[in-house]
Parts: structure tokens; sequence; C-alpha cells
């Protein structure tokens, strides 16, 4: 191969094992995936001896076309295959040109706060600036409990994700799309944890209430050096 891509393929992995150390992605379902050309992306996907993302590897990150075959010898050689829901990034990826990084994972208190009718809503302040950003700007839901393996299913994923960040996908888990793979699993993390956040004071008896509008406006841009690659190198470090 001409192109290894062998510290993209390394950041990915990493990405993954964060999600699993965060929770966002136990066991074997989710994975992450990253535009390297107009018609190629870089993908988690699963080989002969599969152990979860909390154990990927860069040699788990294969260089793909956008239809899912190989986009370099030997890239599915060995009993690699790409998730069965390649099409979610794919289709994201081809709607959407400011997109660069592609996340799904299976975060279950995200699950459990849209099953209990929880909206990702902006009840957070400067506990997570960048979330409640993002929550203010609204955070929609797809309303099918679906394995998102084809490209019709995907395209209803991708107008109900529409200019959003993050869209959730009603009893299975979270899409979250970033200019880079740290912004996309920053900002499921930063869903996850309003959810859980949600999830505490349902719990407690009590009633989430929007931070107000003078608040929200009050909270200032951190700049992306502290917001994603501050954030990012303490994921990191968190792995050892």
């Amino acid at each position: 191969m001409t192109e290894t891509f062998a510290e993209q393929r390394l950041q990915i992995a990493d990405a993954c094992r964060v999600l699993a150390m965060r929770g966002l992605a136990d066991g074997i379902l989710g994975h992450i995936s990253r535009r390297v050309g107009p018609d190629r992306i870089l993908i988690r996907c699963r080989g002969p001896h599969e152990r979860g993302l909390a154990h990927t590897t860069a040699a788990d990150v294969r260089l793909l076309d956008l239809d899912g075959a190989p986009a370099a010898e030997g890239e599915l050689d060995g009993g690699w295959r790409p998730p069965n829901e390649l099409p979610l990034h794919t289709e994201v990826l081809r709607a959407r040109p400011d997109v660069q990084a592609v996340v799904h994972a299976h975060p279950p208190a995200v699950v459990a706060a849209d099953l209990a009718g929880l909206a990702i809503r902006p009840v957070i302040g400067a506990f997570d600036i960048p979330g409640a950003r993002l929550a203010q700007a609204g955070v929609p839901v797809y309303p099918r409990g679906v394995l998102v393996r084809d490209r019709r299913l995907a395209a209803e994923m991708v107008a109900a994700l529409g200019a959003k960040a993050v869209v959730l996908l009603r009893g299975h888990g979270i899409t979250s799309t970033g200019g880079t793979v740290p912004e996309a699993v920053l900002r499921a993390k930063s869903v996850d944890a309003i959810a859980r956040m949600s999830l505490t004071v349902a719990s407690a008896g009590g009633t989430l209430r929007d931070l107000p509008g003078d608040d929200l406006a009050e909270l200032p841009d951190l700049g992306s050096a502290f917001d994603e690659t501050t954030a990012w190198r303490h994921e990191l470090s968190r792995l050892q």
C-alpha cells in the first residue's frame, strides 16, 4: 500500500478504546470512521479474532471505499469485514461535506433517557460548555430501532440528523459527527453526560429546566485548544 495512514488508524483505534472506557460502547458493538479522501474512509472493522472495542488496535482499522470495497490491496484479506452498519457512516459522509468523522455507539444512558421521554436539553451550563451549546442547538431523534444496514435506512437516519451534530437512534444508540475524530467522540461523550444527568434528576423526583438564555449567552468559547485538544489528551491519558 502506498498510503498506510498509520497515524490516522491509530487515532481511530484509540478513539474506540475511549468509547469503551467511557461506557459508551461496551462489548463488540460500535464503530468509528474517518474520511481520508473524496471516496475513501478508514473505519473500524471486525476481524476473525474480534475482542470488542476496548481492545481495538490500529490493525482493526481498514481503508475502504464508500461502497465497502477495499480501497487498497489486502485491506479485507484474512477474514476482515466492514461493520453491518457501514451505510450509517457512508451516507452521512455523502450528505455532509462538513463532516470528517462519524461515531456510532450504544450508550445505555442515552437510550434509557430517550425511552423515558427525556430529550437532550440545555439543562447544564459551565459544567460542560460544548455540551450545553450542542444541546441548545438541538439533538434530534431517529425514531426507528432498526439496524441501519442499508442505504435506504441510512438515508432516513441522515434526514433525521439534518444539519445537527448528533442524532439519537431510538432503542439503539447514537450517531455523532465531527470535523475530527476527537470532536465526534467528545460530542458523544457530552450527550451521554447530559443523558446521565437527566436520568439522575428525574429519578430523584426533580424537574428538568433549560438554562436561561442569558446564562447560555454568557458561556464563553474557550477555543478548540482547550475544548478539544486538551480534553482529548485527557481521554488518551485515561487509557493508560
